[in-house]
């Protein structure tokens, strides 16, 4: 309305522009659900790690990228502490492994894509903000009712209580910033620079999913390789 935020209006050539990014998302946060309630936090955030080597291969690939050596030194190094950690998992869990590979994969897609799509003319950073949120509202809300969880929500009885509904604004909003936040640091930096700024907030989660949830088992080796990244 104060032409603050601009971006090309909806037509059909929208959705060829934007596409596969809505299904990424969307197959994104159904593998990342799925695999955290597999795996402990610990886990889950140093199998996450090979998301960056992902990426660095996607952009390689599809964005035609070159590293220097020093940088693919790096991400090698990570993923062989990830590859420690692993190894010596006692709570290992097939389709929880399998989930959080796949949410790699998906993630950085999303991420390669997104920063294609930033490329392209027409969109801009706003229009594949805005477009993505808006088309993934359709697979999301049709999952949520083949499993069951859109009946939940409607008959979740605490939308009537002020607490609940203020904490839950406030994800809405940090949902935004979130997915705000992605696009930018795609924009101005690369796919892989996303991605590796992303996973620095792990290393905390990872420290403390030790102690908290309890579904962590120690041992040396995992905690070796978990510190190594």
């Amino acid at each position: 309305m104060f032409k603050t935020v601009q971006f090309q209006d909806f037509d059909k050539n929208v959705l060829l522009k934007i596409f596969p990014l809505p299904l990424l998302y969307v197959a994104n946060h159904v593998t990342g659900l799925a695999s955290t309630k597999k795996l402990s936090l610990p886990m889950f955030t140093v199998l996450r790690k090979f998301t960056i080597l992902m990426t660095m291969i996607l952009e390689a690939y599809i964005l035609r990228k070159t590293f220097p050596k020093r940088l693919v030194y790096s991400v090698v190094t990570i993923v062989f502490g990830a590859m420690i950690a692993a190894s010596s998992d006692l709570a290992f869990d097939v389709e929880g492994y399998t989930f959080i590979l796949l949410n790699d994969a998906f993630t950085a897609a999303s991420g390669v894509y997104t920063k294609k799509k930033l490329g392209d003319k027409g969109l801009g950073k706003y229009g594949v903000l805005f477009y993505n949120a808006l088309i993934i509202v359709i697979p999301t809300v049709l999952a949520s009712a083949f499993t069951g969880d859109l009946h939940k929500a409607v008959t979740f009885e605490d939308w009537v209580k002020g607490t609940f509904v203020f904490c839950f604004l406030i994800s809405c909003l940090m949902g935004f910033v979130l997915m705000y936040s992605i696009v930018l640091c795609s924009h101005y930096n690369s796919a892989l620079t996303t991605t590796v700024v992303g996973a620095v907030k792990n290393i905390a989660v990872a420290y403390i999913g030790m102690f908290v949830g309890g579904d962590y088992l120690f041992s040396w080796t995992n905690f070796l390789g978990l510190s190594i990244w």
